[in-house]
């Protein structure tokens, strides 16, 4: 990690990977690194575990969302000495990247969709009133943006159901870290939609798809700029943290053509470039896929398994940019591989085990085989030990805090009880004296 103060010179045009402070952006810098292709990081957070990386990594300090980021990437370009090639890692990269490609198409490449259709797709409300629209096979769903809209929903849709933000904005991130909250009745659904309406402009609510979490399967695509998809590679989760909502923490290659179909109708419904990423669910009670939702513009966090796969994913994005021909390996070959993150995938067992859903040997069996991982890497191994450090500490301090108000409440009660008890002992003596 080189922090970049003045101008930086390359070889070759560099991946500015934008957001390297989330475990995407280091999955990608490792991805194109070790291809040999020089690295730009933007991070907002330069102490975060994943920017704790030792490769030979230049590093830029940026806020990530907004005009700020494109002040500052167009700061960037003027000290670059060849073009960069923008790989946004977060949605609010790329919605800022998408708004400012006009100030940033001198010193950088990239291939993202029309302006229009990035907020369409991007934007849970304008995906969703799109999904109907086109005839995507999405859930039953309602958009919510009043009180009234809420109670028809609450009278509407099946249950139990999600309610998710439009836009993850500040205001939802500040409240939560969860990408959606389940709600189980209508009554609950009106209770958290009073909870939640400040945390968002716009909430979503959507039937939820019966189904283990083996029935969510994820297809990581790529467009060229002539629209034309170049690579698909199909994946599903094994297990995902938190349990009901959260994210893939274990999941492998698997084949799926209605997988692929259902990502052919999303990104063929619009003039589609770039990278793009959906997942979708089975029904359990129809076996019919639906989509949960799409990625727009980016890598994910499960990226980097088509790449352990031997399909050159990230690198075909890369030399599309430029205008170079694409790498040959674009076809999956369906190798067995699968995608860890090492400490989620530990705290879900653990809690499908004391569920007596999981024994230690189904989950030896099920981490076994090749393998990419999340965080940890041999040639790479500080971000690893950074987020272990950190989850230590923080659940030291969890520890630590509960232990204190479990004392401070028992000092609170203490003196109390022994003053009622005082004045109940005095008047029962009153009561005795002749």
């Amino acid at each position: 990690m080189i922090r970049a103060t003045g101008r930086i010179a390359t070889d070759r045009s560099p991946a500015i990977v934008v957001g390297l402070d989330c475990i995407t952006g280091l999955q990608s810098t490792r991805i194109f690194s070790a291809r040999g292709i020089p690295v730009v990081g933007v991070v907002g957070d330069p102490h975060h575990f994943c920017a704790r990386t030792r490769l030979p990594v230049a590093i830029v300090r940026a806020p990530l969302r907004g005009e700020p980021l494109i002040d500052a990437l167009v700061g960037l370009g003027e000290r670059l000495d060849q073009p960069g090639v923008l790989v946004p890692c977060t949605d609010a990269a790329v919605l800022a990247i998408s708004a400012g490609r006009d100030r940033l198409a001198e010193s950088f490449r990239f291939v993202l969709p029309d302006h229009a259709d990035v907020e369409r797709l991007m934007d849970k409300v304008g995906f969703a009133e799109h999904a109907i629209t086109a005839g995507l096979a999405i859930p039953p769903t309602a958009v919510l943006r009043s009180r009234a809209d809420a109670e028809g929903a609450a009278a509407s849709l099946a249950f139990p159901a999600v309610l998710k933000p439009g836009l993850k904005g500040p205001a939802w991130l500040a409240a939560t870290k969860a990408k959606a909250i389940r709600i189980d009745t209508p009554d609950e659904l009106l209770a958290r939609f009073d909870e939640m309406r400040d945390w968002a402009d716009v909430l979503i609510a959507q039937s939820w798809v019966p189904g283990p979490e083996q029935s969510l399967y994820s297809v990581n695509t790529y467009y060229d700029r002539s629209s034309t998809q170049r690579v698909s590679f199909v994946a599903r989760k094994l297990r995902q943290w938190p349990l009901d909502t959260g994210t893939s923490c274990l999941g492998e290659e698997v084949r799926s053509p209605e997988a692929e179909a259902i990502a052919r109708d999303l990104f063929g419904s619009v003039r589609y470039r770039g990278l793009g990423y959906v997942e979708a669910k089975a029904d359990e009670r129809t076996g019919r896929l639906m989509i949960i939702e799409p990625n727009i513009g980016r890598p994910t966090g499960r990226s980097a398994i088509a790449e352990m796969g031997g399909v050159e994913l990230l690198m075909s994005a890369y030399h599309d940019a430029l205008g170079e021909a694409l790498p040959a390996a674009l076809e999956q070959r369906f190798r067995g591989v699968k995608w860890i993150y090492w400490r989620h995938d530990l705290q879900a067992a653990l809690v499908r085990a004391r569920r007596g859903e999981l024994s230690a040997g189904d989950w030896l069996r099920s981490v076994s085989g090749p393998k990419i991982e999340a965080v940890f890497a041999r040639r790479d191994p500080v971000p690893f030990v950074a987020d272990v450090v950190n989850t230590s500490g923080a659940m030291i301090g969890a520890a630590r805090r509960r232990l204190a108000a479990a004392v401070l409440g028992r000092m609170r009660s203490g003196p109390a009880v022994t003053a009622q008890a005082a004045v109940d002992a005095g008047r029962d003596a009153a009561h005795r004296t002749p």
